[in-house]
């Protein structure tokens, strides 16, 4: 406990971000700018000014940096010390009031597939072949159930399951969270077509989707 009561409030807060690429890109980010305003290390955060914030922003904006990029990089200073405020370390989070750049749309910029665009994804292949049964399916989990590259990548044979009489899909999002999603008729028929086919059906521990070859490892790629 001792030990513990050394720890600085800033080392706890950038302990307590779970993602490993926000966690990455947060540390750029406080580095950046306490590297911009001169400053030595965490122990001097106490001086930071809203002047200073502020004179970063105009910096990184002269850089040509995109609002994007700029938003990101405030929100990490923003979340440290609203996590020192909260902590009493700082009397006030200086980012407080700053302005951040606007986001261009609430939408996301993933362009969207037309009704046609999809049908002919999911007609380009040969069912007649493993390769081609295996690539209808995926095609048909990512197209009717709108998931994620790596979450495709983590299902397993049982994530396609019953769930009160329904089958559903057990989606490994981000940050260990599941979610079950009501399996479409077309992929549940398309998924067991590729099983059948492969010969991993009852493997259920298993990978879902396998190379072709040496297909029985359960190799998630």
């Amino acid at each position: 406990f001792y030990a513990l009561r050394d720890v600085p409030p800033e080392a706890e807060w950038f302990a307590n971000i779970d993602n490993a690429n926000t966690r990455r890109a947060y540390r750029n980010d406080i580095r950046d700018f306490l590297a911009f305003n001169g400053l030595s290390g965490t122990a001097q955060l106490r001086q930071v000014t809203r002047v200073h914030v502020i004179t970063w922003r105009a910096y990184l904006v002269g850089r040509g940096l995109s609002d994007a990029t700029i938003r990101r990089k405030l929100s990490a200073v923003s979340s440290l010390f609203s996590f020192l405020a909260e902590n009493n370390s700082v009397l006030i989070s200086p980012v407080e009031g700053v302005k951040r750049p606007k986001s261009d749309s609430s939408e996301g910029k993933t362009p969207a597939l037309g009704d046609r665009q999809a049908r002919d994804l999911l007609d380009a292949p040969d069912k007649g072949t493993l390769k081609g049964k295996r690539d209808f399916a995926i095609l048909s989990v990512l197209l009717y159930h709108a998931l994620r590259r790596d979450e495709l990548c983590k299902l397993v044979v049982k994530d396609l399951h019953d769930r009160r009489d329904v089958k559903h899909l057990r989606v490994h999002g981000k940050g260990s969270k599941l979610r079950y999603i009501p399996a479409h008729p077309a992929t549940i028929e398309a998924i067991y077509d590729y099983l059948d086919a492969a010969g991993h059906r009852n493997d259920l521990e298993g990978a879902l989707f396998r190379p072709i070859r040496n297909n029985r490892t359960g190799n998630k790629e």
